[in-house]
């Protein structure tokens, strides 16, 4: 015979304050786990939604970010004649050559700088980013010291609001707008003048160049095209790609961060679910010897306590599941290993974080309540009866 699930349920009940305080603890740890994983997946997030598939980036071989690249003007101008290039209707190729620098300004309630990534383009640039959208102010001005500013840097930076003067390259630049880069990197930067920006800090070449591609389908032919020209020896990357791959390494620290942590405190979880079922089966010897006494099967009463761990594992899943849940509503700014400079990135709750979770907190369950479980199905009818 099998051991009604209502059975299970009632245990639970029965014994609301331990089950609540078992379920709590197990919560924490989901919340912790959930909370990694969210993050990291909001790292991603930010950063992949930061380009787009038509685009594509061109770079100095071996450059592992714009920084540190160098893309001539010569090499630029011809790769506005490629035919995989896309083109608006006055046939203007769609190509943005820009230039990456950094500059420190302190934060916000802190006299410690940080270094924010300045990005110069042409008025094309912001052709090619049609996620990009003006909230406060306006645009900057072609041929102008003016620039405008990332949502994170105009929330978290001293002296970046819409009339204020910033100070670097030696010359003065007026702030005269702030965007939305919606919840992409974007949101981190501050943008200006292309040949302004050369002029400033007295640089001949191009960091980076970003074409729009005629069609998504057309990168590997553009790719190829590149690879052959010897007066083209740049780098070829798509633009999500790209941008994945800057947060490489602060993703894997926070994936080996959050891994150490989840493991050291669902030791602590699986050990307080352990102590709690072994008390569980101590307090009910005498039931599960009638519960022998009638009939069921010592598997019977191994599947009824393993139910019971693994249902208040669940319940704590669920605990941790939702407290963490509110995570999306703050955001987190960091640096970047990879650019050296700040990222403004949240919380970013998937349906597989959701699945992993759960799968985590039922894991926990199993290994905590197995053994308390094992040992109840081991009783015998005559000492339980006696014992009790």
């Amino acid at each position: 015979m099998k051991i009604p699930v209502a059975y299970v349920f009632r245990n639970l009940w029965t014994r609301k304050l331990t089950t609540l305080l078992t379920a709590g603890g197990m919560a924490l740890v989901v919340f912790v786990f959930a909370a990694v994983l969210m993050l990291d997946a909001g790292l991603k997030k930010t950063l992949v939604s930061t380009g787009s598939y038509e685009n594509a980036v061109l770079l100095r071989p071996a450059a592992q970010t714009e920084i540190q690249s160098a893309v001539y003007r010569d090499q630029a101008s011809l790769v506005e004649t490629l035919p995989e290039v896309a083109r608006d209707e006055t046939a203007t190729p769609l190509v943005s050559k820009e230039t990456i620098v950094l500059i420190a300004i302190p934060k916000r309630g802190s006299h410690k700088p940080a270094n924010l990534v300045v990005r110069g383009m042409p008025a094309m640039g912001v052709r090619l980013r049609p996620q990009v959208k003006v909230i406060d102010g306006r645009m900057f001005r072609p041929g102008s010291s003016e620039v405008v500013v990332g949502r994170a840097i105009a929330e978290a930076f001293d002296g970046t609001g819409i009339g204020e003067k910033l100070r670097f390259a030696g010359r003065e630049w007026t702030i005269v707008g702030s965007f939305d880069g919606g919840k992409s990197g974007f949101d981190s930067e501050i943008w200006g003048d292309v040949e302004q920006m050369l002029q400033a800090f007295r640089r001949s070449a191009y960091s980076s160049v970003l074409v729009r591609l005629s069609g998504a389908d057309r990168f590997e032919a553009f790719k190829a095209r590149v690879a052959a020209d010897q007066r083209l020896i740049l780098e070829v990357k798509q633009e999500p790609l790209f941008y994945q791959e800057q947060s490489k390494s602060l993703s894997t620290f926070i994936s080996y961060l959050g891994v150490a942590l989840s493991v050291i405190f669902s030791i602590g979880a699986m050990i307080g679910a352990m102590i709690t079922m072994y008390a569980s089966v101590a307090n009910r010897t005498g039931e599960i010897g009638t519960l022998r006494a009638l009939g069921f099967r010592r598997s019977s009463i191994l599947a009824a306590f393993l139910a019971e761990s693994l249902l208040l594992a669940l319940v704590g899943g669920v605990m941790g599941l939702g407290l963490a849940s509110f995570l999306q509503a703050f955001t987190i700014t960091t640096m970047n290993w990879q650019s050296f400079s700040q990222l403004a990135f949240g919380f970013h709750l998937t349906p597989s974080i959701v699945a992993s979770t759960l799968a985590f907190s039922l894991a926990m369950g199993l290994v905590g309540g197995f053994l308390p479980s094992l040992r109840a199905a081991r009783l015998e009818i005559v000492d339980s009866l006696r014992a009790a």
